[in-house]
Parts: structure tokens; sequence; C-alpha cells
């Protein structure tokens, strides 16, 4: 079974987690780009804010078993 992780400022994705996705707390962009390269086999959709979706944008591509959506 995939899960849902969501990658961003912790005032942007605190509601995804009452939904139970697991919110990775990500500001800087050392932080997003660790928390990127941290994904577990298991996810399977990835819901980025939109300043972890522009820090991360050549890199989306890469992970072809794993979905992104970018907050606007």
């Amino acid at each position: 079974m995939s899960t849902v992780v969501g990658i961003g400022a912790t005032h942007e994705m605190e509601g995804f987690a009452l939904a139970g996705v697991r919110v990775i707390p990500a500001a800087s962009d050392t932080e997003v780009a660790a928390a990127w390269a941290g994904l577990d086999a298991d996810v399977g959709l990835v819901i980025l804010s939109a300043d972890a979706g522009q820090q991360l944008r050549t890199v989306l591509d890469s992970r072809t078993d794993v979905l992104t959506v970018v907050m606007p």
C-alpha cells in the first residue's frame, strides 16, 4: 500500500496531517532537498508546497514511481 507525504512549511502542511498525510516539515532549500531524498520506497504521492515544488522542479521527474502535486 502506498503512502502520502507532504513536504513544505509546517503552516502550509498542517491541514494535510489532519487527513492522515505524513508531513515532513521543510522550510529551507536544504530541508526540502533532504526530505525528497529521504522518501521511503512505499511513498506513492507527494504533496508539495509552492516553495518546495519550485525548489524541486528539476528533480521531480527523477522518481517515476511517485506522483507529485504542487500547491498553488
